[in-house]
């Protein structure tokens, strides 16, 4: 790894031209087999890429940026290798999960600029050791299954205030005028040690349906700084999030809109009573 300099002006982003306001998009990925099964939630991910391309809704995005809870780091770190390798971080899944690829390019030099553009905190350059987890190409390989659009990681400082995580997130938003396409990739509610397998398609845990109706609450009346402070909720955030790391993807999409812009959910169900598979998109 190697660590960015100095800041950049926000009007140049090497390889990235002005562009129609990008949207944002938080997805709750679930399990990883959502990849690859015929099922409501990739069949929804391939609906939202449809929405991408000419004379579709939205223009061709010229970057992808991920933030994955899969990726956890001491400080902030974003992928800057020409081809990032498609990382199989689980377990205990059938081998055809394993087989998959997503042979994206990466944007070394436009992962150089956008980390010289953040002012604070220091965001250093990951050159060779990441790549693109699950959390990334599990979604964005039914979205875009050509794999030509480029795509970054930017990793999380999980030892840092969520309040930080959403600031960086506010950072990101200048990104969306230059044709980036910000996706957040977690979940709203995620109790691994709490699912029912007998539970799909039935009743979720009360706890988990509170906190996923109070996220979504915060994120329908637009004031989504108090996202920050989901661990008032007391033990219904404790329950929802025994750790945190899926609940944090969701801070940088919110950072990354404004106020006035009305969110759109989908995919809002719960999975295996204690996975809320709520997905939001803004713009």
């Amino acid at each position: 790894m190697s660590t960015s300099s100095a800041p950049l002006s926000d009007s140049a982003f090497v390889g990235l031209t002005k562009s129609p306001r990008m949207p944002v998009m938080f997805v709750g990925h679930g399990s990883p087999m959502n990849a690859i099964e015929d099922n409501a939630y990739r069949r929804s991910w391939q609906g939202i890429g449809a929405q991408f391309g000419t004379g579709a809704k939205y223009p061709t995005p010229q970057l992808i940026l991920c933030i994955s809870a899969h990726w956890l780091t001491r400080g902030w770190w974003m992928t800057a290798m020409a081809q990032p390798k498609t990382i199989h971080d689980f377990g205990g899944f059938p081998q055809a999960l394993f087989d998959q690829q997503y042979p994206a390019p990466g944007a070394p030099l436009t992962a150089k600029s956008i980390a010289q553009s953040i002012t604070a905190p220091l965001v250093g350059l990951d050159d060779h050791e990441w790549g693109l987890d699950h959390g990334t190409w599990s979604v964005i390989k039914p979205m875009f299954p050509a794999a030509s659009i480029p795509v970054v990681q930017l990793s999380m400082d999980y030892g840092r205030a969520p309040s930080e995580h959403f600031a960086l997130g506010q950072q990101l938003a200048k990104l969306r005028n230059y044709g980036v396409l910000i996706v957040g990739s977690g979940n709203i509610v995620h109790n691994l040690r709490a699912m029912r397998m007998q539970a799909s398609g039935g009743k979720a845990y009360d706890w988990a349906i509170e906190f996923d109706r109070v996220t979504a609450e915060i994120l329908q009346s637009g004031d989504n700084a108090r996202l920050n402070d989901f661990q008032k909720l007391g033990q219904v955030a404790t329950l929802a999030h025994p750790t945190y790391e899926h609940y944090l993807p969701l801070l940088y999409t919110a950072g990354a809109v404004s106020a006035s812009e009305p969110v759109r959910f989908f995919n809002a169900d719960m999975a295996l009573a204690s996975i809320s598979m709520r997905s939001a998109m803004w713009g």
